[in-house]
């Protein structure tokens, strides 16, 4: 594998337009299609109602969190401002997301109407309201974020006979989106390496969460493109820089701290599940490039000493003042910092696909059982995810781990592939991943399993052998 440096190429100065292509047409996604399935939804019901581990300790963690209740009052705002205005009221819109997300989510495992109901309530109260997102550069990332997260709090209960579906489709398509879209276009006038990756992903996100929701193909193939070709910091190749010979591949934000680089790997798998479940396979794009850095940021995480290039990143205004940063080494961790983002890309590469992941795995098992909103602080950051991975995002490995996406539309250039090669695991090393068999321990940590025969193990080593 050739080492290859795109730090020059995030420098340039142009923008990106999220339109649609002249052959694009409105057409209908797969509902339940964000974050979780139909299929998943029923998986998860029917393993927390066997008493499945670890299924039931996911389910715990989300019946104890105080959003995930079913007499959650909501406090809806006209206007919502981030980094600047008054009030800065943006944590009652996160608070309120996460506990119409969380009662939908409860909802569909337990049966309980109750949660639906509440769910519904806090997304009609808000559709009703919110007019507007105001505030310093920071409104960018209230739309993205807040966005992509209503949009699938909205998904899992848009067939209920309460919910105003037209509303919400209304809400998402002139409040969040236009924000999202003029970022991911304008930078919000600024060089276009000035925001690092998440500021982009925030946004895509958004684009790809409401083109699902709202039925708009062009959102959808947009963000998509966006993804794979876009200017801006958050795309693959600018997000995920340098490829090395054992696998890994640099995580750029890296080079400005952990919380940061845990965000990015965290919305870049959420975008990934989203186009998954349309039938669209990002995880895979550029040989599975996203695997590659979700594993350095494991191992770096993980308290382990990882590689970093020095990234030299312009800043500024266009037309005005300018200047440049750079980054010249990796930060330092606090291998105890955990955000539930590991459950969704540990499982599909390992269990969806079949390939090594040891690093993602071991990060998961140690998360595990991933919680959700006000389980990891009363601040924004630990709102950044919807969670609940271990709940959701755990699975049987595939019958057929070549198997395409589905159901949704196939993306058409065809560079994702269905079935990446490459792993990501360290060829050589003295962790398990080695071998492959690195997954097989993960995984039986994070489902409490204290022993695992070495029959197991070798036909893990069998298994990976040629």
């Amino acid at each position: 594998m050739l080492k290859a440096a795109g730090a020059a190429g995030a420098a340039g100065m142009g923008t990106a337009t999220l339109a649609p292509p002249a052959s694009a047409a409105d057409a209908p996604f797969a509902h339940p299609g964000l974050l979780h399935t139909r299929t998943d939804l029923d998986r998860m019901a029917a393993k927390v109602k066997a008493g499945a581990k670890p299924y039931a300790a996911g389910f715990a963690k989300l019946t104890a969190n105080r959003h995930a209740q079913s007499g959650w009052q909501a406090n809806p705002q006209a206007t919502v401002y981030r980094g600047s205005g008054s009030p800065q009221n943006y944590a009652a819109l996160y608070n309120d997301i996460h506990a119409a997300y969380q009662n939908a989510l409860r909802y569909h495992v337990s049966g309980e109407d109750a949660h639906a109901d509440t769910a519904v309530a806090i997304l009609n109260a808000w559709s009703g309201k919110l007019t507007s997102i105001q505030g310093s550069a920071d409104r960018f990332l209230a739309a993205g974020l807040y966005g992509y997260q209503f949009a699938n709090a909205a998904e899992l209960v848009r067939g209920h006979g309460d919910f105003d579906l037209g509303r919400a489709q209304e809400l998402l398509s002139d409040v969040f989106l236009p924000l999202s879209d003029s970022f991911l276009s304008h930078h919000n006038n600024a060089v276009v390496t000035n925001y690092w990756p998440n500021w982009d992903l925030t946004a895509v996100a958004c684009v790809l969460a409401t083109g699902i929701f709202c039925d708009d193909r062009g959102k959808v193939e947009g963000a998509v493109e966006y993804f794979k070709h876009g200017e801006g910091m958050g795309s693959v190749r600018h997000a995920i820089p340098v490829v090395h010979d054992d696998g890994l591949a640099e995580w750029v934000e890296a080079g400005r701290d952990q919380g940061h680089a845990l965000l990015g790997v965290g919305l870049m798998g959420t975008v990934c599940e989203m186009a998954w479940n349309q039938g669209i396979d990002l995880y895979g794009y550029d040989d599975s490039r996203f695997l590659k850095g979700a594993q350095y940021v494991a191992k770096w995480s993980l308290g382990r000493d990882v590689p970093y290039t020095a990234n030299t990143r312009r800043k500024g205004a266009i037309g005005g003042w300018s200047g440049s940063e750079t980054a010249s080494d990796a930060a330092a961790v606090d291998p105890g910092m955990t955000r539930p983002i590991w459950a969704m890309i540990a499982n599909h590469y390992t269990k969806r696909r079949g390939l090594p992941a040891s690093y993602v795995t071991r990060a998961a098992a140690k998360a595990a059982p991933e919680g959700g909103g006000g389980d990891y602080g009363p601040n924004s950051g630990g709102f950044d995810q919807l969670g609940f991975g271990t709940l959701a995002f755990t699975r049987e490995r595939a019958a057929d781990v070549s198997a395409a996406p589905s159901p949704g539309p196939v993306a058409s250039d065809g560079a994702g592939g269905v079935r990446p090669q490459a792993s990501a695991s360290p060829v050589a090393d003295d962790d398990l991943a080695a071998t492959g068999s690195g997954d097989v321990v993960g995984w039986a940590a994070g489902a409490g399993i204290t022993a695992v025969a070495g029959g197991l193990l070798m036909l893990r080593r069998r298994g990976r052998a040629g």
